[in-house]
C-alpha cells in the first residue's frame, strides 16, 4: 500500500502540466504565438519585458499557451524559456534537473533578454516550480539587480508536503533500493520541492522574500500539489498575497488550470501594471 501511494504521488507530481501537454512531439524552443519576438521593443506604457518561467514537467510552449499571448496582446515584450531539460527526459518538458542546475539557464536566458530588448530589468511570471528556481536565481546568481516585479502563480516559498510523500520515498527507497533511485536519477528536482529538503532549506535560510523585490503570490485553496497551499503565503512588506477563491468564491480551479485562467490572467496583469489595474470579472 505504501509503494503505490508513493508511486501515485510522484506520478501526480510529474504530471504538474500533463493536462495541456500536445501527445505530439514539437521543437523544443517553440513558443506561444507572439512570445520570444526579439525584434520586440518595450513601450513606453510596458517599458519592462516580461519572462515567463514555467513549472515541472512544462515548457515555454504548453505552460504559457494561454498567458504567453494574453501578455503579447496587451503590448508586453514577453519571453519564455524551455529550461532544465536533462537527456532522459523528452525535450519538450523541462524542470527536471536540479533547481540549482537549472537556475543558471534562467539566469542567461535574462540576460539575453536584456541584451535583446536593451532594458535594464525584466519582471518575472512564474508558475508551480517557476517559483521556487528563480528564487535560487535571485538570490545566489545576481539575479536581484535584472528583476523588478515577480508574479507567482501557485507559488510553494515553503516546499510541499505533497501528502508526505517525502517519508513514503524515502521508505521506498530502503524496500526496493534500484526503484528509490529512479525518481533522482530522472527527476533531480523532485525531491527539493519537499518542505523539509535540503534545498529548501537552504533557500530560505535568511527568509523567504528577496529584498527589494515587488512579489504578487497567487494561491488556490484547491491546489492539490501544493499542500498546504498557504505555502505560497509570502510574509513579506514587498509581498502582496491573493487567494483566487477571495476574488472568485465561484473558481475551483486547481493546480494546473491556474496557469490558463482569465481570472489569474487578470490577476497577473494587474501585478505588472497596478497604476492600470482592472476589476476581475468573476
Amino acid at each position: 500500500m505504501r509503494t503505490r501511494r508513493a508511486l501515485a504521488a510522484v506520478a501526480a507530481l510529474l504530471a504538474v502540466t500533463a493536462a495541456a501537454t500536445p501527445a505530439t512531439a514539437e521543437p523544443a524552443d517553440l513558443a506561444p504565438p507572439g512570445v520570444n519576438d526579439w525584434d520586440c521593443r518595450p513601450s513606453d506604457e510596458h517599458p519592462t519585458p516580461v519572462v515567463l518561467v514555467h513549472g515541472l514537467g512544462g515548457s515555454a510552449s504548453t505552460n504559457w499557451a494561454y498567458l504567453g499571448p494574453e501578455l503579447v496582446a496587451e503590448g508586453y515584450c514577453t519571453f519564455a524559456l524551455t529550461y532544465g531539460r536533462p537527456p532522459l527526459v523528452p525535450p519538450v518538458t523541462g524542470g527536471f534537473a536540479p533547481m540549482e542546475q537549472s537556475a543558471p539557464e534562467l539566469a542567461a536566458f535574462v540576460d539575453q533578454v536584456l541584451e535583446a530588448t536593451g532594458s535594464e530589468r525584466v519582471d518575472l511570471v512564474g508558475h508551480s516550480e517557476g517559483t521556487v528556481m528563480p528564487q535560487y536565481y535571485l538570490k545566489f546568481l545576481g539575479g536581484a539587480e535584472e528583476v523588478r516585479r515577480y508574479v507567482a502563480i501557485t507559488p510553494l516559498y515553503d516546499g510541499t508536503t505533497l501528502h508526505d510523500t517525502s517519508e513514503l520515498l524515502d521508505r521506498l527507497a530502503e524496500e526496493i533500493p534500484v526503484v528509490g533511485e529512479v525518481p533522482d536519477e530522472l527527476c533531480g528536482s523532485c525531491r527539493q520541492f519537499f518542505t523539509d529538503s535540503e534545498f529548501m532549506r537552504e533557500l530560505n535560510a535568511d527568509g523567504a522574500a528577496v529584498p527589494g523585490i515587488e512579489y504578487t503570490t497567487i494561491m488556490t485553496r484547491y491546489d492539490e500539489l501544493v499542500t498546504p497551499y498557504t505555502s505560497g503565503y509570502l510574509d513579506s512588506p514587498d509581498a502582496t498575497n491573493i487567494v483566487l477563491q477571495d476574488v472568485c468564491p465561484a473558481d475551483l480551479s486547481e493546480h494546473v488550470a491556474m496557469a490558463f485562467n482569465p481570472h489569474v490572467g487578470r490577476l497577473v496583469r494587474n501585478a505588472l501594471d497596478p497604476a492600470h489595474a482592472q476589476p476581475v470579472s468573476c
